[in-house]
């Protein structure tokens, strides 16, 4: 397995986990499948952000994707990050989930960012588990938050901090 930045190659394999996702999981609170366009679109606005998306490839085939983006648009958030991260049915529970996490954790590192969040579905243990073991902590969760299958959802935040950081950065003047 190799973990590597997406292309615009592997769109169409980023579309299908996705909308494997999308259709059987909890994972996305969407209601409509996205076509290549879309993720297309998805894709250039993470680069235009400076924002990485990883892909897994194990003999050629991609397996698994993660990324991050803005948690929220103001400004006061800039230095916190929210991650996804999707892998396809049949390879989960190899590690590769936990190898797209580390890479993406480093990332967000390396971007000068002070605070990842993961949201959660609460019934997604699997995912749960793989971020508490790379240290993030649950800080709260919005009860009926969603709904997805006909069912509310709740939805869990978590929370891992990057660095060591006493005050922020001051902003640039733009």
């Amino acid at each position: 397995m190799i973990i590597r930045d997406a292309a615009e190659a592997d769109l169409p394999a980023l579309r299908d986990i996705y909308n494997h996702a999308l259709l059987h999981t909890t994972a996305i609170w969407n209601d409509d499948v996205v076509d290549v366009e879309n993720r297309r679109a998805w894709f250039q606005a993470r680069a235009g952000q400076g924002y990485p998306i990883l892909v897994a490839e194990n003999g050629g085939v991609v397996s698994g994707y993660a990324s991050f983006g803005d948690f929220r648009v103001q400004d006061g958030f800039r230095a916190t990050v929210e991650n996804s991260i999707y892998v396809i049915p049949e390879a989960q529970g190899r590690g590769i989930a936990r190898a797209l996490m580390t890479a993406l954790i480093d990332r967000a590192r390396a971007c000068g960012k002070h605070v990842m969040i993961a949201a959660v579905h609460d019934d997604n243990t699997a995912s749960m588990r793989l971020h508490q073991a790379l240290g993030f902590r649950a800080t709260g969760v919005l009860h009926e938050a969603g709904q997805k299958f006909g069912k509310w959802v709740n939805l869990v935040f978590l929370e891992l901090r990057l660095d060591d950081r006493p005050q922020p950065d001051a902003p640039s003047d733009s």
